[in-house]
């Protein structure tokens, strides 16, 4: 009962962290990689140990390719070496790109990977990317009203796809405004991955909001077979307290192999382990804190 009472609360502590995340992605921009705006991608490694990522950057800037972003990966036991991201490349210009990266052949370099991708793709991966995400949100707000059409007292059941819906923009717009900082900062780019990464956090987010729900139905069922006339407020909060453990265990569970990929994965998986982890601790948040107290909210509403 606790978070449906001082709900108020928590709605002004998500706004805060939802006007953060939105003014970030404003200051700071979206940092597309070239899966989106096009490019060539170049993926070194040197087996015997690799220059400074400062001389590499040096010489690059002085070879005036234009725009590039270069990062470090491997470390440990591993080969380190580096991606490099710059616009479209010649093969000309791409053998030259390699001949800087070895400085003067003091560095035995391996490229382990170059791709290229034309502008006209990029475009049309960001296009299918939104339509991706936007279809996948009206398929859950389908579902939902669907699923929960045999509850319309005292809410409606298309209102419960309409607020597992607004838990779910709060879900992407969290990481969204997170990787803006990142991109600004550490040169973090928006990639299918990224995308991939969005689209399991609203399969993830809406199970765990579903859950709830789900108790909430189960809990009006039995009020009405036992003709017990039982506030809707407080049918709310104890359905969250029968079900808040389970969420967080999941998400807890879930973080703990999240947290493995991220600093014993592959360079390449990363950034997508951070996206999925601030995904499932904010669509955590907001099943508790903003989708369960939001039908109280909308209860209220309809009865003015």
């Amino acid at each position: 009962m606790f978070v449906v009472k001082y709900r108020k609360i928590f709605y002004i502590i998500t706004a805060v962290i939802i006007g953060a995340s939105v003014l970030s992605v404003g200051v700071f921009g979206l940092n597309f990689g070239i899966d989106f705006t096009g490019g060539t991608i170049m993926e070194v490694s040197y087996p015997d140990g690799a220059p400074e990522k400062s001389v590499l950057k040096e010489r690059l800037e002085e070879a005036g390719i234009g725009g590039f972003s270069i990062r470090e990966i491997g470390g440990g036991n591993s080969s380190e070496g580096y991606i490099l991201r710059t616009k479209n490349l010649s093969e000309e210009v791409r053998q030259e790109i390699s001949s800087l990266l070895t400085i003067n052949n003091e560095f035995f370099l391996v490229e382990d990977r170059v791709n290229s991708i034309g502008p006209v793709i990029g475009e049309e991966l960001k296009n299918k990317a939104l339509i991706a995400i936007a279809v996948t949100i009206l398929a859950i707000i389908a579902f939902i009203s669907f699923t929960f059409r045999k509850v319309s007292r005292p809410v409606s059941s298309w209102k419960y796809g309409l607020i597992a819906v607004v838990a779910l923009l709060h879900d992407i717009i969290v990481p969204v405004g997170m990787f803006a900082a990142l991109g600004y900062y550490l040169g973090s780019e928006v990639n299918v991955l990224f995308v991939m990464a969005l689209l399991a956090i609203l399969g993830y987010s809406v199970n765990d909001t579903i859950v709830v729900f789900d108790r909430v139905r189960e809990n009006l069922r039995l009020n009405r077979e036992l003709n017990r006339k039982e506030d809707f407020e407080l049918t709310v909060g104890k359905s969250l307290n029968q079900t808040y453990m389970r969420s967080i265990n999941t998400s807890l569970t879930t973080a703990f192999v999240l947290l493995a990929l991220f600093f014993l994965g592959a360079a390449a998986t990363e950034d997508f382990a951070l996206v999925l982890l601030t995904g499932v601790i904010a669509g955590t948040y907001s099943s508790i804190f903003l989708a369960t107290p939001l039908l109280v909210t909308v209860m209220k509403w309809g009865e003015k």
